[in-house]
């Protein structure tokens, strides 16, 4: 049995905790969007074709914002040709997953089932194959009251209220040589630089994303983002970050401590903002919006057969349907944990993706739909994580990593909220074999009362939530918290994530 010692204390924030670090991702990619939150005829869907049942999945994971339409769907689309009506529409080759786009859901309708779900929509803009007289014309018949041709259209179409989009992307991995139109850094950074002005003069409260790069292993990575920043840094609120994490070469060791790549990622991303900041003599802070992060096995398909011949190209294909483990969950669990840590500078967040494509959802066509274990720190963490992120101080045993070096078999964040007397803890044992046992010095904040605390653990890490077995992995009580003299004591199984939430004095 390992140990290891956390000090947490409520004079000692990191930063507020946005509820947007808890959005998701809605891409036109395989079936994420057509039988996935929507599939006309399904028992459980409504008269529009939402399905219903999605829709409490997704209310219940505590989703606050989704990223939409895409993702690389973006840099080709047509946002004009899904608006109207559905007879209407045309149907479309879909450069960026070899399928074929029907145009049945588009902004509006998204719109709509956003409002069932109580989420705020994100909306990207083509920057790949088009620029600003498409920019401003969605932000028109998105946001535009009345008055004006295009705010009639979207009024026509059955929709009297603005959609009221607050945060807007411009584009996507525009470094990309898989994405339509991808450029060089300088040429992306002077077109979102004109795509942010043109949007402003039309609403100047607009919050603008520009995009860094498409990973941290990108050979421009670094160079990218000063580049785009010196060009756009009076006109954006946010820079992107996208990272995804898979278990290679059975190196499960450093698999685990992926979060520790994701901190670093965040510390570069700001530190360069900040230089560039600096540099042009602008005490505005960027902040990061990590509008892609997830666990994903890319490898699985890299050496997929692509449907080549256009006729060929299927409606709604599984694409990326990756089954979670509880390693898996575990991983993705440290890395909300990440995300939290934090907190005063990553103020947005999208879990991509949200239904079937690597997705903590999934469902069958004309069938059920269940949550996978990546489902249950997501739902857990949003639902306890509020007020303000705080320093962790931690004492761990530590393990060597081939990737990381040496890292502490501990991870954890906290959080808490003065107003309510409410707080949270989020832990992650690493170890493979051993159980840890962790004590908690939580004197700062008065009497404490332990409210619950719930583990994501399994003797088979391998274990997963399917078709055939909805429910095989899910959160147990831990029933092995104890609290004392301001001393909280627990146990975390071996590869395990656990939340304990607790009631202090308002500190």
């Amino acid at each position: 049995m390992t140990s290891a010692r956390l000090v947490i204390d409520p004079r000692f924030p990191v930063g507020n905790v946005d509820r947007r670090l808890f959005g998701s991702f809605v891409e036109h990619l395989g079936r994420c969007v057509y039988d996935g939150i929507y599939e006309p005829g399904h028992p459980a869907s409504d008269e529009n074709g939402f399905r219903q049942d999605v829709l409490e999945l997704v209310r219940e994971l505590g989703v606050s914002m989704v990223r939409y339409p895409g993702g690389n769907f973006v840099s080709g689309y047509k946002w004009e040709e899904a608006i109207g009506p559905k007879a209407d529409r045309p149907r479309r080759l879909d450069m960026a997953w070899h399928s074929v786009e029907t145009n049945e859901v588009g902004l509006d309708e998204f719109a709509r089932w956003a409002k069932l779900a109580e989420v705020e929509t994100m909306y990207a803009v083509n920057l790949g194959t088009r620029g600003i007289e498409d920019a401003l014309a969605v932000l028109e018949y998105a946001n535009v009251e009345s008055g004006t041709t295009l705010s009639q259209q979207r009024i026509d179409n059955g929709t009297e209220k603005p959609h009221d989009i607050r945060m807007w992307c411009l584009g996507n991995e525009m470094d990309g040589p898989w994405q339509l139109g991808f450029s060089t850094a300088e040429e992306y950074g002077s077109k979102a630089a004109q795509v942010a002005k043109a949007m402003l003069q039309l609403d100047s409260t607009l919050q603008l994303v520009v995009c860094g790069s498409s990973s941290a292993h990108m050979p421009t990575f670094g160079a990218w983002e000063q580049t785009v920043l010196r060009k756009t840094y009076a006109d954006v609120t946010h820079i992107s970050c996208h990272a995804y994490y898979e278990e290679t070469d059975g190196d499960t060791g450093s698999f685990l401590a992926s979060a520790v790549d994701m901190d670093f990622f965040i510390d570069s991303i700001v530190a360069t903002a900040d230089a560039i900041g600096a540099e042009l003599h602008n005490a505005k802070r960027i902040e990061i919006s990590f509008d892609e992060w997830n666990v994903w096995y890319q490898s699985r398909y890299q050496n997929e057969d692509r449907i080549t011949a256009a006729q060929d190209w299927p409606y709604a294909p599984r694409l990326l349907e990756d089954i979670y483990s509880v390693l898996d969950a575990v991983v993705f669990g440290n890395l909300m944990i990440s995300l939290l840590k934090h907190a005063d500078r990553v103020t947005s967040a999208s879990l991509a993706q949200l239904v079937n494509v690597i997705a903590p959802i999934m469902t069958e066509p004309g069938g059920a739909a269940w949550r996978q274990t990546t489902f249950f720190p997501f739902a857990t963490t949003a639902r306890l994580a509020k007020g303000r992120s705080l320093q962790t101080i931690v004492t761990s045993d530590r393990y060597n990593t081939q990737r990381f070096g040496d890292v502490d078999f501990l991870d954890s964040a906290a959080t808490w909220d003065a107003a309510t007397g409410e707080g949270a803890i989020f832990l992650v044992n690493r170890h493979q074999t051993e159980t840890m046992t962790l004590s908690v010095d939580m004197t700062g904040f008065g009497p404490v009362q332990i409210s619950e605390a719930l583990t994501l653990s399994d003797d088979d890490i391998r274990a997963v939530n399917d078709l055939a077995n909805q429910t095989r992995v899910s959160l147990k009580p831990n029933e092995s918290v104890s609290m004392a003299e301001g001393t909280l004591l627990i146990e975390l199984p071996p590869v395990s994530w656990s939340a304990i939430s607790f009631e202090g004095k308002n500190a």
